[in-house]
């Protein structure tokens, strides 16, 4: 994550990678951002006063769960999301689904009869996403009561997919990136 001075010599952070002047990066974790902000990494790094906002690393969680539920509604409207378990089974029966997405508080039966069924086929592409909430899944697709979805071919969920990656990794923390590529860096 890239981080730079806000105006009031406050550290902000900048996941689109577009605000102007130098910028600090940090590995994108939760623990990794409290880590630097204790030991005041980012007024070093900038050669500069930098106040460390209270709630840093929860305000970049929130941020990278809005982009993944943008990521996630643009999908939707794109046409690669596929909402009701009818038509994802039918969907999965196509050979047509690359990712499946439950809500956090989906039952994990439910969760496990879906991936079950993407499995037989052999088509998992991507493993299944599980970090954002029911109530957010339904305002994203503008449905209530969205526990399942289905990701179909598209760049849109592609985009998605990436999306919520990034901040299943953020919230697991350094170790996510230590066991997906053997190192402490992204």
């Amino acid at each position: 994550i890239r981080f730079v001075l806000g105006p009031q010599g406050e550290i902000v952070p900048d996941l689109k990678e577009r605000l102007p002047g130098r910028g600090v990066w940090v590995t994108a974790a939760h623990d990794a951002v409290t880590d630097a902000a204790k030991r005041n990494v980012f007024a070093r790094a900038l050669k500069a006063q930098a106040k460390v906002p209270a709630g840093l690393t929860e305000r970049i969680d929130r941020l990278l769960a809005e982009a993944a539920l943008g990521a996630f509604a643009l999908a939707n409207k794109a046409g690669c999301v596929v909402l009701g378990n009818a038509k994802i089974e039918e969907a999965i029966a196509k050979g047509r689904v690359i990712a499946l997405v439950h809500a956090s508080e989906a039952a994990p039966d439910g969760c496990r009869k879906l991936d079950d069924k993407l499995q037989t086929r052999g088509e998992i592409r991507h493993p299944a996403v599980r970090g954002l909430g029911a109530d957010e899944l339904s305002l994203a697709s503008g449905r209530s009561n969205v526990i399942h979805a289905a990701l179909i071919h598209g760049g849109a969920a592609g985009q998605f997919l990436a999306a919520a990656s990034r901040l299943e990794r953020y919230r697991k923390g350094s170790a996510a990136f230590a066991s997906q590529n053997g190192s402490d860096t992204d």
